[in-house]
């Protein structure tokens, strides 16, 4: 059976989204993003899924560090749909609950939850990790935040779904092989292309880089910027534009990338999520 790694517990809203990106693969659970990268590299897995934003938290800045070395090839991206559940053991209702255990960032998204019952609020590594707690504790009055799959797993009842506070909570994940696989259909559908590009740290260099994909008409739907090496000469952007770079106006892009003596590389070219087309319609005027 195909295997597909993630970073988390079982449960985890990564396990959620490998098995919808994957459904009847085999889920691998690892400890770190590290750990992910080197299961996909080392052939325990067949691919990862990696987050790399989320539309409340911002970017995942260990996928931005780790990445451009992990030697893996993008194929895919995937958008998840946070759905938080207050999970309880069987048998508990809410009004039994007194403490709620969750991840960090999780907790930071279900505050209207804690004011409007009184909750107390306990932070854990994992929301996943947080249901496999309380299930182990089997109190009452603990309850975990995570997603019906932790509970599902764990022996949890959900006691109330849809428990955080903003509805568009969405997680975006690139999908990553040890190869590329190319599709020969990939040029007839809507088409990203992940790159780094290395500017000079100098005045003007940014705007250059800009241009180059302003010029053609290339749309630029995400760039992320960091040092290399610690050190403030050169500078480093993780890029993401539509369009396949044998498409003219990327091509001419990329050539004028070339020509202003920009060095780039691409992570990966991969068909544009369906998730992403549905946004854009509601979006427009």
């Amino acid at each position: 059976m195909p295997v597909i790694a993630f970073q988390g517990r079982p449960g985890a809203y990564s396990d959620l989204a490998c098995r919808a990106v994957r459904p009847g693969w085999e889920t691998l659970p690892c400890r770190s993003f590290a750990e992910t990268i080197d299961a996909v590299r080392d052939g325990q897995a067949d691919e990862g899924l990696l987050p790399c934003e989320n539309s409340l938290a911002g970017r995942v800045a260990e996928i931005h560090a780790l990445l451009p070395h992990a030697g893996l090839k993008i194929v895919g991206e995937h958008f998840q749909r946070v759905e938080h559940c207050l999970l309880g053991v069987k048998g508990a209702t809410i009004g039994d609950i007194r403490r709620v255990h969750t991840h960090p960032v999780a907790m930071a998204q279900v505050r209207n939850l804690l004011r409007e019952y009184g909750f107390e609020g306990i932070t854990e590594f994992d929301t996943a990790g947080a249901a496999e707690m309380v299930a182990r504790w089997g109190n009452p009055e603990d309850a975990a935040v995570a997603s019906s799959l932790a509970g599902e797993l764990n022996g949890l009842e959900v006691l109330k779904s849809n428990v955080e506070d903003a509805t568009h909570n969405t997680t975006r994940f690139y999908r990553v092989t040890r190869q590329e696989k190319p599709e020969e259909n990939l040029r007839a559908v809507p088409t990203m292309t992940t790159m780094l590009v290395h500017v000079q740290n100098i005045p003007g260099s940014l705007y250059e880089v800009l241009g180059c994909f302003s010029r053609y008409g290339v749309n630029m739907t995400r760039i992320e910027s960091y040092m290399l090496g610690g050190s403030f000469a050169a500078t480093q952007f993780l890029v993401d534009v539509e369009g396949h770079p044998e498409e003219e106006r990327l091509r001419k892009a990329l050539e004028a990338l070339a020509q202003e003596k920009h060095n780039y590389r691409i992570l990966g070219v991969y068909q544009r999520s369906e998730f992403r087309e549905a946004l854009s319609k509601d979006h427009l005027p």
